[in-house]
């Protein structure tokens, strides 16, 4: 799997320590910023982001910020991208089974490190059902047009 990772200034310190459990657990990943904890703008990030995975250059993608939801509505404005907001490891498993969600979003200042890298673990791991949902994420897709 291709990944590719992204922040703000406000999810710049949980990016961190997410790269360094996907190091761990021999993972690769390409940083697309931001590279310093300075002030920036995360429609910036999330546009490279979502674009990276949108025309297939990455399979996925994990981008974070102060609270996981302005990264991740920049993100779904990117056509293709299934951005989906998780705090909770039931919601990370089943943007993935129900939704084919192709990028995770996470707040720095809503959860902590520890359960950020359970999320990115099941978000990581876990297929898409298909099935009847295929036919709804078909339709999602459709919207896009």
């Amino acid at each position: 799997m291709k990944l590719v990772i992204g922040s703000d200034h406000g999810g710049f310190k949980l990016k961190e320590e997410i790269k360094t459990f996907l190091t761990e657990e021999g993972i690769a990943f390409t940083d697309y910023g931001t590279l310093t904890p300075d002030r920036c703008d995360y429609p910036e990030i999330a546009k490279k982001v979502g674009e990276a995975v949108a025309c297939g250059t990455f399979d996925r993608g994990i981008l974070l910020c102060g609270t996981g939801i302005g990264i991740g509505i920049a993100a779904n404005k990117v056509s293709g991208i299934r951005a989906a907001l998780c705090h909770d490891t039931f919601s990370a498993e089943y943007c993935r089974r129900h939704n084919d969600a192709n990028i995770l979003t996470m707040g720095e200042r809503v959860i902590g490190p520890g359960l950020a890298k359970e999320i990115v673990r099941i978000f990581l791991k876990t297929g898409f059902d298909g099935g009847r949902h295929e036919m709804r994420v078909n339709m999602i897709k459709e919207m896009d047009k």
